[in-house]
């Protein structure tokens, strides 16, 4: 039976290894994505002020795949434009 001894130096490298990973796969996704240019990520706070909605509420929207997000370093983007199509996904005549 091997016992291996994890160190502080081995969790830094994991964690860089995580970030940059993830940062790559962003960068990844923003090269797909037709208009670079128009893209707009905004913070969690952002999306929950542009729609009115709780911390709570907004993390539902996540779990249920209501809205598509990207976490980098531990903050969470949404691009603009998935917000501004849920909006006009629920518009409602009245």
């Amino acid at each position: 039976m091997n016992i291996s001894i994890v160190t502080q130096e081995d969790l830094q490298e994991l964690k860089e290894f995580f970030v940059e990973s993830v940062g790559t796969m962003l960068k990844d996704h923003l090269k797909n994505h037709n208009q670079l240019n128009d893209i707009v990520l905004l913070k969690s706070h952002q999306v929950q002020r542009m729609l009115g909605i709780s911390p709570g509420t907004l993390q539902n929207m996540r779990v249920n795949g209501t809205l598509p997000f990207s976490k980098v370093g531990g903050v969470i983007f949404y691009d603009k434009q998935d917000i501004l199509n849920i909006i006009d996904d629920n518009k409602q005549n009245v």
